[in-house]
Parts: structure tokens; C-alpha cells; sequence
């Protein structure tokens, strides 16, 4: 019995100390208040941000003065402009030979300007539906690469208004060093009973 009562004041004590720590940390002093008007607020808006973004890439991370990330924007845009290029290039190329393989028209070769051709006998009737297959399989690679880089264009389109709208958003957040975590030692009394303890503040 004298265990269960010992534990309860414990666990009581616990509780108690866990709700003075949380209605400490809401409490700041008055002066370290950072004060931030409703113009400021108008001013530095995340929709603004966002909207700036969405006219011309970098443009949101300019007005949030996050002026290095506008060239890696352009870099990311860039690398995938020419994936897209890159693969648009190949699956004409290929395209454009299986027209001229399985045309009869006099003049259209092009698919003998491929490396590949020359490791086919094409007057051989299994070479030449094998050559034709492999042409038919690198238009849907080449294809289907820059159709996703074309998603992924517009999902880095998208990442750049969400990142400016976030950085917005965080603009005026105090990321200050003054933090602080202090503890000492707590005296309770609970049911005529003295209890020891920690109480621990926080002040942010």
C-alpha cells in the first residue's frame, strides 16, 4: 500500500512537472518579442512568392532573397531540357529509319545511316524483321524517356513555386540563437509530504 501511494505521488509529481514545463515554454518575455506589423506581413507575401514563381522560374526566390537558388533552378531546367532533346533527337532518327525500311519508295535509306544496320542482312527475311523489331523498340525507349523528363520539367516547374511559397512562408521566423533550457532542482508538496524533483523551462 505505502508502494502504490509512493508511486502515485511519483507519477503525479511527473504529470505536474510536464504541465508546468509546457505552460513555461509559451510564456516570453515581453522585450523578446519579435514584433512584425501587418504592412511587413502584406508585403512579403507567400502567394506573391508563389505567383512570381509561376511567371518566371527564380523570380519568387529573388523577392525572398534566396538569390542562390536561382541559377540551380536554371541548371535542373537546363538538364532535363537536354535529356529531352537528347531522346527527342534518337526516337526521330529511329522513327524516320523504320519509314524508309518498310517503304518502297526509291531514295529513303535512312535507315542505313544507323550503326546497327550494318550488322544486318537485310535481303535475309529474319534479319530484316529482326532489324525492324529493334527499330520498333527503340522508338518506344527513346519515346517514352522524353515524355517522363517532359513530367519531369513540370514537376521541377511546380517544386520552384512550392519552394518560393515555403521560403515565404518562413521569411520573418526567428531562427535567432536566443534559446535557452535551463533546470534546477523542485521542492512539491503533495498530502503533507515533501517530493523532489526537476523542474526544466524553456524559453525561446
Amino acid at each position: 500500500m505505502i508502494l502504490k501511494k509512493i508511486l502515485f505521488k511519483s507519477i503525479f509529481f511527473f504529470t505536474f512537472s510536464l504541465v508546468g514545463l509546457n505552460s513555461q515554454a509559451q510564456l516570453v518575455e515581453t522585450d523578446t518579442i519579435k514584433i512584425i506589423d501587418k504592412w511587413d506581413d502584406e508585403v512579403h507575401s507567400p502567394k506573391s512568392a508563389a505567383v512570381y514563381s509561376a511567371v518566371l522560374p527564380g523570380l519568387g526566390q529573388a523577392y525572398n532573397k534566396k538569390y542562390w537558388k536561382i541559377p540551380l533552378i536554371y541548371i535542373g531546367f537546363g538538364v532535363i531540357g537536354y535529356f529531352i532533346d537528347w531522346n527527342n533527337d534518337h526516337y526521330q532518327l529511329n522513327k524516320v529509319a523504320y519509314q524508309h525500311l518498310t517503304d518502297s519508295l526509291p531514295g529513303t535509306n535512312d535507315h542505313l545511316l544507323l550503326d546497327a544496320a550494318v550488322y544486318y542482312d537485310l535481303e535475309n527475311s529474319t534479319d530484316f524483321a529482326n532489324f525492324k523489331d529493334g527499330l520498333t523498340k527503340r522508338q518506344d525507349y527513346y519515346r517514352r524517356n522524353r515524355d517522363l523528363l517532359f513530367i519531369s520539367a513540370i514537376g521541377f516547374y511546380g517544386l520552384n513555386i512550392i519552394d518560393a511559397s515555403v521560403d515565404a512562408h518562413l521569411f520573418n521566423f526567428d531562427i535567432s540563437d536566443d534559446l535557452s533550457f535551463n533546470w534546477q532542482p523542485s521542492i512539491l508538496n503533495f498530502d503533507n509530504q515533501i517530493i523532489y524533483g526537476f523542474n526544466c523551462t524553456f524559453n525561446f
